[in-house]
């Protein structure tokens, strides 16, 4: 009698544990890790996709969506992304491999520079680094604000925008917070060309 009076409170014990487990690892555990997923990183937690005034989803925020020819020309009539050595290609996302001795690294370097000082109407000297070189992704949807209020006249002219208000778009998403503080301020281009064609309207 004893022995089985032992048994059942090792059992009531057990399936105490059990329950108490459950409550803990299975509800409050997850339930919390969600919050905090919430909070710190929504992005992370409900995916990228961001969507048009219209509400359908039009782009993924962690993807540049360059308008491009095929000749890797991008669209002079919105913000440009970083060079890409896939096209920005999201089906192949890679680097282009070149090391910093390399003498095509320089050459695309130069080329890139010349280009965008011509395109924006500015110096060499004013052209800022990202605008010249690609992301390891080659599908960075981030650059600088610097690069970002260098496009900023180019881009208000065609699609008949003041100069103020594109720069305003171009605060609006621009990085804060925590993200900016582990890095630097930037400026995702996806977005903002989202924010531009919905201002043009």
């Amino acid at each position: 009698m004893n022995m089985l009076l032992g048994y059942l409170r090792q059992a009531g014990t057990a399936i105490r544990f059990l329950l108490l487990s459950t409550l803990i690892l299975g509800l409050a555990y997850p339930l919390a890790i969600f919050g905090v997923g919430q909070a710190v990183a929504p992005f992370q937690a409900n995916g990228s996709i961001v969507k048009d005034d219209a509400g359908n989803p039009a782009a993924s925020a962690l993807i540049a969506q360059a308008s491009a020819d095929d000749a890797g020309t991008q669209d002079p009539a919105w913000f440009h992304a970083r060079p890409s050595a896939v096209g920005w290609d999201p089906t192949s996302s890679s680097a282009s491999n070149l090391g910093p001795n390399d003498a095509k690294l320089l050459d695309a370097v130069t080329a890139n520079r010349a280009a965008v000082a011509e395109l924006e109407d500015v110096s060499e000297a004013a052209v800022p680094a990202d605008a010249v070189t690609a992301s390891g992704s080659g599908l960075d949807p981030d650059i600088s604000v610097e690069y970002a209020t260098l496009q900023i006249p180019r881009v208000a002219r065609a699609h008949g925008l003041s100069p103020e208000a594109v720069q305003g778009l171009v605060g609006n998403n621009t990085s804060d917070g925590l993200e900016a503080f582990l890095s630097q301020p930037s400026v995702n281009v996806t977005e903002l060309n989202l924010a531009v064609a919905e201002a043009a309207r």
